[in-house]
Formats: C-alpha cells, sequence, structure tokens
C-alpha cells in the first residue's frame, strides 16, 4: 500500500513537472489560470453562494483556522473578537496543525521571514508581538491542549489568552489555563486532524485565515476583502463600526530628499503577483527618492518547485482580487513559462544596461496577465522593444543567448540571501549600499515605504 502511495505520489510530480515546462501543456495552463482569475465566475459564485444561502436560510457563519504556533495567527486572533462585534456573524474557529509540505518550497526560509515579518508589521496593526522565536514544543502541545477543549462561543476570549502566553513563554499562564481546559494528546490529535481536512476541503493550507461561501482570506492582509463583502450583503451591524484592525501608517504620498534609498526589485515573470505589484512600483519610483534597480529571477516553476493546484488556485485567484482592488486588474492570461520566458529574459541585460530594465519587465508583464499576448513572440518583442526607444537589430544579437541565466541565478542568491524566495521581493539599502533590509510579496508596499520614509523622514 506504501509502494503504490510513493507511485503515486511520483507519478503526480512527473505529470505536474511536464505541464510545467512543456510547451503542449501551454494551453491548458493558460486556460486554468484565466478560470482562476475570471471575475466574472468570482462575481458568479459569490452570487450563487449568497442565493444559497437565503434559501436555506442559513446565518453569515465564517471560519476561521487558528494554528498556535503559527504567528500571524497570533495577531489574528486579536482581531475576531472585534469582527464578531461588528458583524452579525456565527465565528466557528477551527484549530488546525501542520501545514501540507507541498505548500512550503522553502521550511527554513519561510519561518524566519514569517517571524521577522510579523515582529515588523503587528506596531502598525496596533497589535501585540513581543516574540524573537517560535515557542517551544511542550508550550505549543499545552496550547492545542486547551483550545481542543473550548466551546465555540468562548474561542475568542480563550485563544487571546492561549496565544499571549504561549507567544510571551509563560508557562505558568498557559499552566493555569489548563486547570479549566484540557484535552488528552488523543483528543488533539483528532481536533487537529478534522481541523486540516476542513481546512484541505476549503482548499487552504496555512493557518490565520478566514472562509466565507465559497472564499478565502488570508489573515489580517485580506481581512479589508471579508469586511467588504459582508457590509455589502448587509451583515454589518452599525454604520458607525471602524474597521477591523486598520494599518496605522506614517509615511506621506510623496518624499524629497537629496539622499536617495536604493530600491532592489526581484520580479518574475509568471507571476500574477508580481504583475498587480507594478504599478505601485513604479509609482514608488515617481513619489519616492529611490534608484530602482530591478532583478528579475526564474518562476519557481522554473526552480524545479512544484505548486499544487490547491494552491495555485488561491494564488492566482488572490492576486485577481488584489489586483481590482488596487485598480491593476488582471484580464487575459498567457503564462510565459518555459520558451517564451526563457526568450524574454535572454534580453534582459541588454535592455537594462540602456536603462530600461522595469519598463521592459512591466511590460511583459502586462502582455502576459492582461493582454494574453505570448511573449516570447519575436514580432511581439521587435515592437516593444522600438517602444522603449531602443534598436531592434542591436538588442535582438542577445535573443536566445545564455549569459542571462548566470546574471539570474545571481539575483535568486541575493533574494535568499534575505530569507526571501517569492516572488515580488524587495530591499532597501542606503545610498551607500549598507543597511540591507528584504521584504516579500506585494502585501508589503506600504512597509517599503515606511522603511524609506524611517530611514529619510528626518531628514
Amino acid at each position: 500500500m506504501l509502494k503504490r502511495a510513493k507511485l503515486d505520489f511520483k507519478m503526480i510530480q512527473a505529470f505536474r513537472n511536464f505541464m510545467t515546462r512543456r510547451t503542449i501543456s501551454a494551453k491548458a495552463r493558460n486556460k486554468v489560470m484565466n478560470s482562476f482569475s475570471s471575475y466574472k465566475i468570482f462575481s458568479d459564485t459569490r452570487v450563487k453562494a449568497e442565493t444559497l444561502r437565503q434559501k436555506e436560510q442559513r446565518p453569515h457563519e465564517v471560519l476561521y483556522f487558528h494554528k498556535v504556533d503559527d504567528p500571524y495567527s497570533h495577531l489574528t486572533v486579536q482581531c475576531i473578537a472585534k469582527l464578531q462585534s461588528s458583524f452579525d456573524i456565527i465565528l466557528k474557529p477551527i484549530l488546525v496543525g501542520e501545514e501540507s509540505l507541498e505548500a512550503i518550497h522553502e521550511p527554513s526560509l519561510y519561518n524566519i521571514y514569517c517571524l521577522r515579518d510579523v515582529q515588523r508589521i503587528a506596531p502598525f496593526y496596533g497589535v501585540n508581538f513581543n516574540a524573537h522565536e517560535y515557542p517551544e514544543k511542550k508550550l505549543i502541545d499545552k496550547a492545542n491542549s486547551i483550545l481542543s477543549s473550548v466551546k465555540e462561543e468562548d474561542f475568542a476570549e480563550i485563544a487571546n489568552s492561549v496565544s499571549a502566553a504561549l507567544w510571551g513563554d509563560d508557562a505558568d499562564a498557559l499552566d493555569e489555563l489548563s486547570s479549566s481546559y484540557f484535552s488528552t494528546k488523543k483528543q488533539v490529535r483528532e481536533k487537529l486532524i478534522q481541523g486540516n481536512e476542513i481546512r484541505d476541503a476549503k482548499g487552504y493550507y496555512f493557518g490565520s485565515a478566514f472562509y466565507y461561501e465559497k472564499e478565502l482570506y488570508w489573515g489580517l492582509d485580506r481581512l479589508p476583502h471579508l469586511e467588504e463583502r459582508l457590509s455589502d450583503l448587509g451583515a454589518k451591524k452599525s454604520k458607525e463600526c471602524e474597521k477591523i484592525c486598520p494599518l496605522e501608517l506614517q509615511a506621506p504620498e510623496q518624499i524629497s530628499s537629496d539622499t536617495k534609498i536604493n530600491l532592489y526589485y526581484y520580479p518574475s515573470l509568471n507571476s500574477p503577483y508580481t504583475f498587480v505589484s507594478t504599478k505601485r512600483v513604479r509609482q514608488i519610483q515617481e513619489d519616492y527618492p529611490v534608484n530602482l534597480i530591478t532583478k528579475p529571477v526564474l518562476p519557481m516553476l522554473m526552480r524545479m518547485m512544484t505548486i499544487p493546484t490547491f494552491k495555485a488556485k488561491y494564488i492566482i485567484s488572490d492576486a485577481a482580487r488584489e489586483g481590482r482592488r488596487h485598480g491593476h486588474e488582471m484580464q487575459s492570461i498567457f503564462s510565459p513559462i518555459g520558451k517564451p520566458a526563457r526568450k524574454s529574459y535572454s534580453l534582459f541585460p541588454v535592455i537594462n544596461e540602456a536603462g530600461k530594465g522595469f519598463e521592459y519587465i512591466e511590460a511583459l508583464l502586462k502582455a502576459s496577465f492582461q493582454d494574453g499576448i505570448n511573449i516570447g513572440d519575436e514580432v511581439f518583442l521587435e515592437n516593444l522593444i522600438g517602444d522603449l526607444g531602443l534598436d531592434w537589430q542591436i538588442v535582438k544579437k542577445d535573443l536566445n543567448t545564455k549569459h542571462w541565466k548566470k546574471i539570474l541565478n545571481d539575483n535568486v542568491e541575493d533574494m535568499y540571501a534575505g530569507n526571501c524566495w517569492g516572488v515580488p521581493s524587495f530591499k532597501i539599502t542606503d545610498q551607500d549600499g549598507g543597511n540591507p533590509f528584504y521584504v516579500w510579496g506585494q502585501d508589503r508596499m506600504w512597509l517599503i515605504k515606511e522603511e524609506i520614509f524611517k530611514r529619510l523622514g528626518n531628514e
């Protein structure tokens, strides 16, 4: 039985690898990606879900997936009581355990980065996070034991206390709570297995996430989407209700300074999140005193990483939702995986030397995620080079050459140095190249601005 399972897993991997590398799969891949990003499918799903909910006379039920040793869950759990008090909902907490190994590509980098990220963002959300390391296993086990026995209606209050004690390394507080709430190891194991099964069935893979009627919302970053949806459905208890957990930002819209900050940008040509970031990267370049340095990397699928379908669906649909939020919507997708990406990357070094690196990447992403264009088409590339004001006869000499590979590999190594593995990633340094500050994701564009302001605000 075990051998059969291993064989099936290898066959699945082989199929995924085939799909990510062979041109023959491009049509199918594009079709799937467009279905995941489609606004029509998105809006139709919402309408159908609400129609069915009303027909069945069900309340607004929101699932919340909580993982005790997930730093993001520690932030999110501090806001669920306010969510409950602001909206006419039934909040159903789901205790979950370890993530699917398929969903985490660089576990060591991931764990380090998540802890640092939460340390940085917590003050801006007005929530507490003072931990500098992950909790010990014995404390994690005790936290799970406590929460496995807590009634749903008491979860928000007790989970806050448990999380504060766990991440505050307060064993005495956990001991005190465990005197009133206790579960056996078997009960905890069954609780976590059940929670993981529910999470898997909803198409998710981490903690700190909400689920409401066919749609997922990860952590505090996506809570505004859930709030907006519930408000549109008339579930808000009062017009005076404030946002659940708003960001408290200080950076102004524009900064003038004689000193320039170096902003390194690590994009990928197959990343929907990279696409939805480009408009705001350009805006930062226009509004802040930065030297924008574009350092493209290979897509994860071309770095021998596989992305399971459930994760791909969430990433693409979420990126599409974020694109609409920021006025940079995905429309028609043509994935450049394989030869189109390689051909486009081969021209990057010479174009970057001409000072058009960012503009080139930005145009390629627009073609791939808005216009549905095959960026490996040489007629398209020739026209694009002309639009950039460059000479195609000169640039095309680098088409299909190999020297771009070392440049992109070096870029990946630089990105990994900051415990970042996904895209888009960013690095901020002082003008002299010192004091590096790495950050991952289009979610953190606001944090980039805050860091620049921190460095230049007193000038």
